[in-house]
């Protein structure tokens, strides 16, 4: 199922003349999606052919010690790996005018990348995700209590190294298909990333035009200060949706929506 969805993708792209760079058709503004915990570039799989097909230019880094990076595992591996990743992206590839977004703990990397790289970042959008707080964690920033949960699953399941790849029954999605494909693309995810205190020189999102999507159905407890912060920002755009926290494996056309409407 998941072949012919991203051929046909593909195929719509073509059509509508996203996908052109030989032919030298302009391209939209590059997007850099970042994705969360336990997941990797994969996980826009889905989405990235829909949002090339609308004319932008997607780029989908997987994190070190994540995806099909999971060989580097390490607990040297910090927020600071993570921002540097995407900021090599960033670099190699030339960007400019990018459209950043984050989703879920993608967000702490996004507001640090944006606070650094300020002069090549257009747009912050942020996919029910952590924001960055200066001289906070990960760990910081979540709901009371949550903290001390997860930093015991990592170190019980973990080896002090990672969070472990969530329990089958903890994932609910309503196609069983799309629930196994995602399932057996998770890996464990460095805990050190969740240790760093986010360095930031000025509040998150600062002087970019910034757009908060928070996924309420359910709303996932984690994200619940974030999005808390994120409506306390009058400069901020922000609204909800009735989908889930994984929505880029289950709607993808929804999530390539949200992003393209927000640009």
């Amino acid at each position: 199922m998941q072949r012919r969805e991203i051929l046909t993708g593909l195929l719509i792209a073509a059509a509508l003349g996203g996908i052109s760079a030989a032919e030298g058709t302009p391209m939209h503004r590059p997007v850099v999606l970042v994705h969360g915990l336990n997941c990797g570039g994969w996980v826009w799989r889905f989405v990235a052919p829909l949002l090339t097909a609308r004319g932008f230019d997607v780029i989908t880094p997987t994190l070190t010690g994540t995806g099909d990076r999971a060989h580097l595992l390490s607990h040297e591996i910090t927020l600071e790996t993570h921002i540097e990743d995407v900021i090599a992206t960033i670099d190699m590839l030339d960007l400019e005018d990018v459209v950043l977004v984050g989703h879920s703990y993608g967000g702490m990397v996004v507001t640090c990348v944006a606070d650094r790289l300020r002069e090549r970042v257009s747009r912050l959008i942020y996919l029910d995700a952590l924001v960055a707080q200066n001289g906070k964690t990960a760990f910081d920033i979540l709901p009371v209590g949550m903290a001390d949960t997860r930093r015991e699953r990592a170190h019980t399941k973990g080896a002090d190294v990672a969070f472990p790849v969530p329990p089958e029954s903890a994932i609910s999605f309503p196609d069983p298909e799309r629930k196994d494909w995602f399932y057996a693309h998770l890996r464990p995810h460095p805990v050190g990333t969740y240790e760093t205190q986010a360095r930031l020189s000025h509040q998150p999102g600062h002087g970019l035009p910034v757009t908060y999507i928070a996924y309420e159905n359910p709303a996932l407890a984690s994200i619940e200060p974030s999005r808390a912060y994120a409506r306390s920002r009058s400069d901020w755009h922000y609204r909800s949706e009735a989908v889930p926290h994984d929505a880029e494996v289950v709607y993808p056309e929804k999530v390539a929506g949200f992003i393209a409407e927000s640009v």
